[in-house]
């Protein structure tokens, strides 16, 4: 049988939970499974299976949605033109997740436990620029680290931006009986086709989930920004009763976070929950807002890093 997420990149390693395992796929470079010691930190799904619900797949060159996938050009002459994406959030009329959530990667490298994949972005309706990818997983006892290189490739400064759509879990517990940790000191108010009309502090709300709550008394496909940096370094985490935890960590790269609570995730039991915890560079609807939206030279490079690390010793 051929796998629909293409070829499959098994990475491992020793650590001191066992050995760490994670599985690679050629379409979108996405995370198919990640465990240490045979407990899941991600929610695998099946080798015949497409990605439920965007599970693991990269984001680029913008994450989250494009407004009525719809977009505003100014060149460099000055002239100002629309850009119209494809509709691929078709109940909602927005163009989502970028550009290559469905395209085949090409091998660059692969060890034992990293591998780096690469992917074109092409000049295409509503996005005419041309960007050259890459994407490298490693695998080590701290936990598997995503390194990404966007290049300029073609001749007009490009728009960019990058995510990703990891599901995080720690096996064996029920993910409803988690605590969702996201260091995030706002919050962005969307309307009723899920795009954004304006940022809030999070302090006093429901979306102030700095100190943590249950995933199952949470309904959110939010996204956030204020996200705090110590040392170079954000973190967001999964916390089990017994005291282990999942981290989600980025770089000073990603200063947003979208957190996704799908009770609707096909790899699971019905009414059961899932949760993504997603790393954005910049949050949806960038291409319009420009918020920290990145304006590549021809022949710049942007290069952002981060990284899922499990903690699995009971408190």
């Amino acid at each position: 049988m051929r796998a629909p997420t293409g070829d499959q990149y098994e990475l491992t390693c020793e650590t001191p939970d066992g050995q760490a395992r994670a599985v690679i796929t050629q379409v979108a470079a996405g995370i198919r499974s990640y465990a240490v010691g045979g407990v899941d930190v991600t929610e695998p799904f099946d080798e015949s299976s497409t990605p439920p619900g965007g599970c693991g797949i990269v984001l680029v060159p913008w994450p989250n949605r494009v407004k009525d996938a719809t977009w505003w050009w100014r060149d460099e002459s000055g002239s100002v033109t629309e850009q119209k994406l494809a509709v691929t959030e078709p109940t909602r009329g927005n163009a989502i997740h970028g550009l290559l959530r469905y395209s085949p990667y090409l091998l660059v490298m692969r060890t034992k436990d990293s591998v780096t994949l690469s992917a074109t972005v092409y000049p295409q309706l509503g996005y005419p620029f041309l960007l050259d990818t890459t994407v490298r997983y490693a695998l080590s006892a701290e936990g598997l680290t995503v390194e990404h290189a966007i290049v300029n490739a073609g001749t007009r400064d490009a728009p960019v931006a990058v995510g990703a759509h990891p599901y995080l879990k720690v096996g064996g517990v029920d993910t409803a009986d988690l605590v969702l940790r996201l260091d995030a000191s706002t919050h962005f108010e969307v309307d009723d086709r899920m795009n954004v009309v304006d940022e809030h502090p999070v302090e006093g709300t429901e979306y102030d989930l700095r100190d943590g709550r249950r995933v199952g008394d949470l309904k959110l496909d939010d996204g956030f920004g204020g996200v705090q940096h110590e040392a170079g370094r954000a973190e967001h985490s999964l916390t089990a009763p017994d005291g282990r935890s999942v981290t989600l960590w980025g770089d000073e790269s990603f200063g947003f976070v979208q957190a996704f609570t799908n009770r609707s995730f096909s790899a699971l039991p019905s009414g059961s929950v899932a949760v993504a915890v997603e790393p954005m560079t910049a949050p949806a609807n960038a291409l319009n807002s420009g918020q920290a939206l990145r304006w590549l030279s021809p022949g710049e490079t942007f290069k952002a890093r981060w990284g899922i690390s499990p903690h699995l010793a009971p408190a």
